[in-house]
């Protein structure tokens, strides 16, 4: 069994159509959304078309629950950019995008052999806001995964490629399709790099194998999408593509 991962598209369509280019390259017997798909960026429906399109499993991400709950976002972040990009993406989704959002699970058990399996959710089990890092202190990582157990456990959130071992499993986060951080910002504008991001895992006969991956995209495309679009974040996207 081989898995792709992919996470924290946000409304991306360029970079989502080449990380898929690149999975069917390398091959995938499943791709599974960690969430977080369609608000920030200049296509919401776009990629919300693609994925139904391809069936993907995906996880309810915060950004992905901002759509369905509006009120949710002001416990969030006060930032009036970022919410404003959340109504924007809201307006622009027809009833049966949001009806797919809705269908998105908090969390997923995934078979990958006899002896192996993968865990995805999108920040910890319990919440799809908290931050996993590879500087998480493991007491704060039990903490976190209590109650959870697999060979594999995935999470995206952060935006940030991650691989670790804790406790003898496996924790991944494949990073961000859409918006890549060249660091932790906690709150704080990022840089974001001009490259996807995804993983993929994969097992058989008990032989576990998890790799990150990066796909390289037009700087050029990406800040003409950002221009054609009314997105709130416009100006930004342009910059951070300049």
């Amino acid at each position: 069994m081989r898995i792709a991962l992919i996470s924290d598209i946000h409304a991306n369509e360029i970079a989502l159509r080449a990380v898929l280019v690149d999975i069917g390259r390398t091959g995938a017997e499943q791709i599974v959304c960690l969430g977080d798909v369609a608000t920030l960026g200049p296509s919401p429906r776009a990629v919300i078309e693609i994925l139904r399109e391809r069936g993907c499993a995906c996880i309810m991400g915060n950004h992905d629950e901002f759509l369905i709950d509006p009120a949710l976002i002001r416990s969030y972040s006060k930032e009036k950019p970022v919410t404003d990009a959340v109504e924007w993406c809201r307006g622009e989704l027809g009833r049966e995008d949001l009806d797919f959002v809705r269908g998105f699970e908090r969390t997923r058990q995934i078979p990958l052999d006899q002896r192996s399996t993968l865990f995805v959710f999108h920040g910890s089990p319990r919440s799809n806001m908290v931050d996993i890092l590879a500087t998480t202190s493991a007491d704060q990582l039990d903490d976190m995964l209590v109650g959870a157990d697999a060979t594999v456990m995935a999470c995206g959130h952060t935006h940030l490629q991650m691989l670790r071992q804790h406790r003898g499993t496996l924790v991944v986060n494949p990073g961000s399709v859409g918006l890549p951080f060249k660091e932790y910002v906690s709150g704080r504008a990022p840089t974001v790099l001009a490259h996807a991001e995804y993983a993929t895992v994969e097992a058989a006969d008990g032989r576990v194998s998890v790799s990150l991956h990066r796909v390289p995209l037009d700087v050029r495309a990406l800040r003409e999408a950002a221009q054609a679009s009314d997105v709130p974040l416009r100006d930004l996207l342009m910059q951070q593509y300049s």
